[in-house]
């Protein structure tokens, strides 16, 4: 079965899929932190990151209908967490509601961690979208090496890329196989066969993964990425480099 979920839209000539990877991974990396550290009542700012990486998002000719497709498979689980916030956060009270004998108070602070919570998530996720999508995963791998990131960190990111698809793979299979052995039957009679296929994947991965640890020694594996690419720096990244580095910082500066 082929799979393209990561690497789909990876081969789009655009200006930001030309980049050097180092340079997408640094810049995306100082645009993620400048969101992290922005106040949460700086609204304007907020607003200006936003332009600033839906600027991105069009130069990179990404389908927008897929960017956020993606970012709404993420940004239900930040929610449902900081959802609760303004009901346990301490201050003034901006609400109450009654559920039965249940009240609960809404305070402004609570509003406040949730918008700072909600926006920062949203754009840094948009970021991290679009550093995945514009970039081959063997490549993003080989910068990540470049730059010196553990190479533990690194290791696993790659096994998870290449096997998490076999696994899906072995999955499907197996609920085939249900389906043509397994008509009708009770709710717990689905549920325990369910239990069960999950065990038995359990150990087929397992199994596959110490397979594949000892055909890689076999082979003389080193530890290092090994791609087709070999990365050079040129006048455009460095100068793509400087400018994003340039107006995030100014817009940090000015517009808080």
């Amino acid at each position: 079965m082929k799979h393209t979920f990561i690497d789909k839209y990876s081969e789009i000539n655009s200006f930001i899929h030309r980049l050097d990877p180092r340079i997408k991974i640094i810049s995306f990396l100082f645009f993620i932190l400048l969101v992290v550290f922005t106040r949460p009542n700086s609204i304007f700012t907020f607003a200006l990151y936003g332009i600033v990486i839906s600027t991105l998002i069009l130069l990179s000719k990404i389908p927008i209908k897929y960017i956020l497709k993606r970012s709404l498979v993420i940004v239900p689980f930040v929610l449902t967490i900081a959802i609760f916030i303004p009901f346990f956060k301490k201050g003034q009270v901006a609400g109450g509601y009654s559920f039965g004998t249940l009240k609960l108070t809404v305070t402004y602070d609570g509003l406040m961690i949730l918008w700072n919570v909600s926006v920062k998530a949203i754009l840094s996720i948009l970021c991290t979208i679009l550093l995945m999508t514009s970039t081959r995963f063997s490549d993003l791998l080989k910068a990540l090496e470049r730059l010196k990131f553990p190479n533990l960190f690194i290791m696993i990111l790659s096994f998870m890329y290449r096997y998490i698809f076999v696994i899906v793979d072995e999955l499907m299979k197996m609920r085939q196989a249900k389906a043509a052995r397994s008509v009708g039957g009770s709710k717990w009679f689905h549920t325990k066969v369910l239990t069960n296929m999950i065990g038995v994947l359990f150990m087929r991965a397992y199994e596959r993964g110490e397979n594949v640890y000892l055909a890689m020694c076999s082979r003389g594996f080193n530890g290092q990425i090994k791609t087709m690419n070999n990365f050079q720096l040129k006048m455009s990244d460095l100068c793509f480099l400087f400018i994003l580095i340039s107006i995030l910082t100014s817009i940090r500066i000015f517009g808080t």
